[in-house]
């Protein structure tokens, strides 16, 4: 058995190196020498401090970080440049908000992520505490535009948008006071002011931003299957030899929206997939077998629910067209007129939710075939004297309408 997992391990641990490419890109280093290398690309969801690189496709893997690099690039898809900023780290968490408006900067320096390139620049910092926009206008010194949530009582929250007036005071071209006044604090917003002033700047400009929004970020799934379920109800007292079973397949059809997180080169995802399922089993059972006073007993399960799993995956990538992925999810189940018929009596079923866990295979974004199975389901939570468990594993098929 320690000799099974520490192969899947292994195999999991092969899997997951495997998946980031090394795509073409470029680093210049302090003494301002550009070298053309691959760069690994992790899509990097907070800004790095470091990457990996190889001078060609057979080459060692080699690291540089910050210290030594001023600029990197992947393939006009990414490009990140060194400075030293003043930044807001007040915290956006509400249980850690400020009383105060104005900004609390500190001096840092970091790789900003570009995301308009142009007269004008748009470039951006993430960390696990912070997101925050910068600019820069011919090259000037990058300086962030201001946005702040802050407490004004115990539980007011006000707004610091300076950044809205900055924009109106530095990008006065092509720019809109009424839409500039509605701007979001965000990327897609954000870069459409800028390319804007470009444009009416003449000056050519490079919207990075719009490799993000071009994703396939959200796909729509029908997917129906077959379950394989096993369903035992007994009394409480009574012992495991006395349980009486019931193993049968059913059919199941869900519709599955998955929503791509945009980083990490499109590896995870959440999903919801409302299901319906059905299953329907009755058989006899002899009581006392072999004795003069042997009887039977009829019983039976109508089952019908929605199910709505809701969980979150991730993708193995294993060329262009097809990729295999994991998943778990926590499913809550909504029966529909249910009941259980045991001893003469007819019991409402009142289920619980369970977890899922997951495996399957995509190809070319339009075909999926899963294998998933399900803890243990109590269909009588209502019922204190008897237990009515189900569990279930399913095979499922589906086709990504969009």
């Amino acid at each position: 058995m320690k000799k099974i997992i520490l192969l899947a391990g292994l195999a999991v641990t092969g899997l997951l190196q495997a998946q980031t490419k090394f795509e073409k890109g470029y680093f210049v280093d302090n003494s301002g020498q550009r070298t053309e290398v691959l760069i690994k690309n992790l899509d990097w969801k907070n800004n790095p401090t470091d990457f990996e690189f190889k001078v060609d496709g057979s080459s060692e893997i080699k690291k540089e970080t910050i210290k030594n690099i001023q600029e990197f690039g992947i393939d006009n898809e990414q490009k990140y440049v060194r400075k030293t900023v003043l930044i807001d780290t007040s915290s956006d968490q509400l249980n850690n908000l400020s009383n105060e408006s104005k900004p609390t900067f500190t001096e840092k320096t970091v790789f900003l992520k570009y995301v308009v390139e142009g007269k004008a620049d748009l470039l951006y910092y993430e960390s696990a505490a912070l997101k925050k926009f910068f600019f820069s206008i011919d090259d000037s010194d990058i300086k962030q535009l201001i946005y702040k949530r802050y407490y004004i009582e115990t539980s007011s929250i006000s707004y610091n948008e300076d950044y809205k007036k900055q924009i109106k005071e530095n990008l006065n071209c092509g720019t809109n006071l009424t839409e500039v006044n509605k701007l979001d604090y965000k990327p897609g917003d954000l870069a459409k002011v800028f390319m804007r002033y470009n444009e009416c700047s003449n000056s050519s400009a490079i919207n990075y931003n719009q490799n993000y929004e071009k994703r396939d970020l959200v796909n729509l799934t029908v997917r129906p299957g077959i379950n394989f379920s096993n369903y035992q109800v007994s009394k409480n007292y009574y012992t495991v030899n006395e349980l009486d079973k019931i193993e049968k397949a059913s059919f199941r059809i869900g519709l599955e929206a998955e929503l791509i997180l945009p980083f990490n080169n499109n590896k995870w995802a959440v999903f919801a997939e409302p299901t319906f399922q059905y299953y329907k089993a009755e058989n006899d059972v002899v009581v006392y077998p072999g004795q003069p006073y042997q009887f039977t007993k009829a019983r039976s399960i109508d089952y019908k629910s929605i199910e709505v799993p809701i969980g979150i995956r991730y993708y193995f990538f294993l060329n262009d067209k097809s990729k295999i992925f994991i998943n778990v999810s926590y499913n809550p189940d909504f029966e529909i007129n249910s009941n259980i018929s045991y001893d003469n009596t007819i019991y409402k079923i009142a289920s619980s939710s369970t977890f899922s866990f997951g495996a399957g295979y995509k190809y070319n974004d339009k075909f999926v075939v899963e294998f998933r199975t399900s803890t243990k389901r109590d269909l009588l939570q209502n019922v204190p004297i008897l237990n009515a468990e189900y569990r279930t594993s399913s095979i499922i098929l589906g086709y990504t309408l969009f």
